[in-house]
């Protein structure tokens, strides 16, 4: 079995998710995972190139941003790839003008975006505007297009916050695509060009990076599609249904996902990682358990 080295050789970057990885959203804006503020702190003095790459929808990536700071985290707005300014970008180059199905959180974003006669949907995670009426309005919206474009930002099952799983935007947009008989363009992970709009950023090959994410399918998926190895942490939405730990039937599409290695955290890892050849500074993870040997 490959050792540490091996697996990591060549490894020039690091992406990494934020929630589930960093921290758990919720009421009052969440909580950090427990280590994952020094972890990020500890990547970031290491010669490893460092970029956040999330399908965050319900919020601004400032707004975003402003809370992992105020949580303690050393992050920045141009550190961060996420999918609606991405989205924006493809309205603009493409003449589409969206019907918006989205969360106020995350609606300034597209305040530079021509709404007027709508020849698109954009989905994402609208949380409680989930509603019947809504869903009904963005159904007749495409319905009655001769060419229906549905964007959806991410495809994600569900995510973690504090209070427990949350239902994610795939959900909807898979009933929009039975609907109305098409598919969906996903900006966002798992997509190969979110991936390499990531990596592009900090001037990083795919087989140079990795992916570290809670996700088995937007983020394991996703980057080793791309390309890229990816390690995932069980903190987060993780689940052991996947590694046939649990009575209940593994979904077919997830069957064949396996991440290069698993961690019990971020800080886990870095610590997995001797970053601390990086720096005079001893540090240890500051989170309980044990890291999987091999």
């Amino acid at each position: 079995m490959a050792t540490w080295a091996e697996r990591l050789a060549g490894v020039r970057g690091v992406l990494l998710d934020i929630s589930g990885v960093l921290y758990d959203s919720g009421t009052g804006g969440g909580a950090a995972i427990a280590g994952s503020v020094e972890a990020v702190a500890r990547l970031k003095r290491s010669p490893l190139k460092v970029r956040f790459c999330t399908n965050e929808s319900q919020k601004s990536r400032r707004e975003l941003v402003g809370l992992l700071q105020r949580l303690g985290f050393d992050i920045s707005e141009g550190e961060v790839t996420a999918p609606a300014p991405a989205t924006c970008q493809i309205l603009k180059e493409r003449g589409l003008r969206p019907h918006l199905l989205i969360h106020d959180g995350v609606r300034s974003e597209f305040d530079d975006i021509d709404m007027a006669n709508p020849n698109c949907v954009v989905i994402a995670d609208a949380g409680e505007g989930f509603s019947y009426e809504n869903m009904n309005r963005a159904f007749r919206v495409l319905m009655e297009l001769e060419n229906p474009v549905l964007i959806s930002l991410g495809k994600g099952r569900y995510y973690k916050e504090t209070s427990g799983l949350m239902l994610d935007v795939g959900a909807y947009m898979k009933a929009l695509e039975y609907a109305c008989g098409i598919e969906a363009e996903v900006v966002g992970k798992p997509s190969p060009e979110f991936f390499k709009s990531a990596l592009q950023a900090i001037g990083v090959e795919a087989h140079q990076a990795i992916m570290i994410g809670d996700d088995i399918v937007g983020d394991v998926g996703g980057a080793q599609q791309c390309g890229m190895r990816a390690l995932q942490v069980r903190t987060g939405k993780f689940s052991c249904l996947i590694y046939s730990l649990s009575p209940r039937p593994t979904p077919a599409s997830l069957s064949t996902l396996r991440p290069c290695h698993l961690e019990p955290s971020l800080s886990l890892f870095c610590y997995c990682l001797r970053l601390r050849s990086y720096s005079s500074a001893p540090w240890s993870p500051k989170v309980p358990g044990m890291w999987m040997s091999e």
